[in-house]
């Protein structure tokens, strides 16, 4: 049996406790109660998740032994630090348990506790460049969804850390288990750690239906050339038109905004296929392999072969 302790705090984001059906769902596959659950704090008693749900935990009492600590983060983790029995009660429980866990911003209070010291971690895009500033001896690699080094596992925000879970799952358990558990928990599709938080399309958000149609179109359309005078005539405006309108709606120009889904999808069929690298520059509309890798190098700083590398590699326990 694996025993999964959650450790919250007052304030906790109540969306990170969702993780907690994916083991459920687990132990059913399973056909056995592998994982068993259960709520800590400082001091144990009642704690309130940032909508005011209330919780009853457990006090941390040393020793305390869980296969994996899941350290679940708060709504804004900038105004407040964690109590120094907390920090030393985690570098103690690290060295006993199998995995450390941090979801979104619990990745803030493992960094406090020097668990992520000379480590690759991420957390809440919105958090990740100050998490760099406070913590600069981790290395934060603020677009991926969930980032394994070692025995440390931390995760992007929100809906990232049930794609952690899985990952969890598909460690313990394997691939067949943890694709039972997204069937029944009906995601669409389960992230591997390696993918962006972000999608270019979404943070593109653009006004009007029209530009927003330009972009469906580009989007369905990579491999052809795109140019500005194609998309103009697909919502009946003029070249010119079309680049104001866009601009001032997306905030980047057209060349700019086909270039960031080229690259999406490009990392996409990388990640997710078999195809060659050629054959993925020609698909998304690079002009052939180097080029896509230069647009890799100046987009995410590394190469499509190390993005390959890492889609394949499999975490390490």
């Amino acid at each position: 049996m694996h025993r999964i302790s959650y450790l919250l705090t007052d304030g906790f984001q109540v969306l990170s406790l969702a993780t907690q059906a994916v083991f459920e769902f687990a132990n059913i596959a399973a056909q056995e109660p592998f994982y068993t659950v259960e709520h800590f704090s400082l001091t144990g008693g009642t704690v309130r998740s940032s909508l005011g749900l209330a919780l009853d935990t457990q006090p941390l009492e040393a020793p305390r032994l869980a296969d994996t600590w899941i350290i679940v983060g708060v709504t804004n983790p900038l105004p407040t630090q964690s109590s120094p029995q907390t920090l030393e009660f985690l570098r103690r429980a690290q060295a006993h348990a199998r995995r450390t866990v941090g979801i979104c911003t619990g990745a803030f209070i493992l960094a406090e506790a020097g668990l992520l010291a000379g480590r690759r971690a991420t957390t809440h895009w919105a958090y990740a460049h100050e998490m760099q500033r406070r913590y600069p001896d981790v290395s934060v690699e603020p677009d991926r969804i969930y980032i394994v080094d070692g025995a440390i596992w931390t995760s992007a925000g929100m809906t990232a850390g049930l794609d952690l879970a899985l990952g969890l799952v598909e460690k313990d358990l394997g691939a067949d288990i943890a694709r039972s558990v997204a069937r029944k928990l009906v995601m669409h599709h389960y992230r591997s750690g390696g993918q962006s938080q972000h999608s270019e399309m979404l943070q593109l958000a653009p006004k009007s239906d029209r530009i927003q149609r330009a972009l469906e179109h580009a989007r369905k359309h990579l491999s052809h050339p795109l140019s500005v005078e194609e998309l103009a005539e697909v919502v009946n405006l003029s070249p010119r038109q079309f680049s104001r309108v866009f601009s001032a709606e997306t905030g980047q120009s057209p060349a700019k905004a086909i270039e960031g889904l080229r690259l999406e999808a490009a990392r996409l069929m990388i990640e997710q296929s078999r195809h060659s690298l050629d054959v993925v520059a020609r698909e998304t509309g690079f002009r052939d392999r180097r080029h896509m890798r230069e647009v890799f190098l100046r987009g995410f700083g590394i190469p499509p072969q190390a993005v390959r590398r890492d889609a394949r590699t499999p975490p390490r326990s």
